[in-house]
């Protein structure tokens, strides 16, 4: 584990607060599926070996981290929203109503909030973003992998309702398989549309 993965956590802790929340979110960049979101809080400067940035772990590894996270935490919640309200909002704005609802949806209410990225979901908690926070942040990377095993889960389940696009070998990223099955089936419901414009040429 790292050494400074405390870093963000002490900061917040030495300044009065004692429950903090990491928050990350997965899918982002799919053209299928929703947009999810995970808020974690942890025990203070617990240790959870080879904890670290999900997009850094095996698919393997990320779901024992999965277990172990979910089992330590004082409190986790994973959340989304779906392709028609990223259609809709957009999916910045998708992403950050994933992530309020996460941390509104908690059991225990954190007292302070770090949040992967550079902008802000709409919380009536104290709060920081941090830029590549699933790097630095114990909370965060936690909340990524909660979030992203969450999504692949999922994306699993819809494979086989919406077999002929293979979602199961690339989650919905724009693969070069997943490009060609879209051009010759065309969208499912599952589909963001608002992806899909250069793809389809419209």
């Amino acid at each position: 584990m790292k050494k400074d993965w405390f870093l963000y956590e002490n900061l917040a802790h030495t300044s009065g607060y004692k429950l903090i929340c990491g928050v990350d979110e997965a899918g982002r960049g799919p053209l299928a599926g929703p947009v999810f979101a995970a808020a974690v809080i942890l025990p203070h400067n617990l240790v959870i070996d080879e904890i670290n940035d999900s997009k850094k772990l095996s698919e393997r590894k990320r779901e024992v981290l999965y277990d172990k996270i979910k089992t330590q935490a004082i409190a986790y919640n994973i959340s989304l929203a779906t392709e028609k309200e990223i259609d809709k909002i957009n999916i910045l704005n998708a992403t950050l109503l994933a992530m309020k609802r996460a941390v509104e949806g908690l059991k225990v209410r954190p007292d302070f909030v770090l949040i992967d990225g550079n902008k802000k979901p709409d919380l009536a908690i104290a709060s920081d973003t941090i830029v590549k926070g699933d790097s630095l942040s114990v909370s965060i990377a936690a909340a990524s992998i909660l979030a992203k095993v969450e999504r692949d889960k999922l994306m699993k389940v819809l494979s086989q309702k919406y077999y002929q696009y293979a979602l199961e070998k690339h989650k919905g990223y724009g693969t070069k398989l997943h490009i060609e099955l879209i051009k010759k089936y065309g969208p499912s419901k599952i589909h963001r549309k608002s992806f899909l414009k250069k793809i389809l040429g419209e």
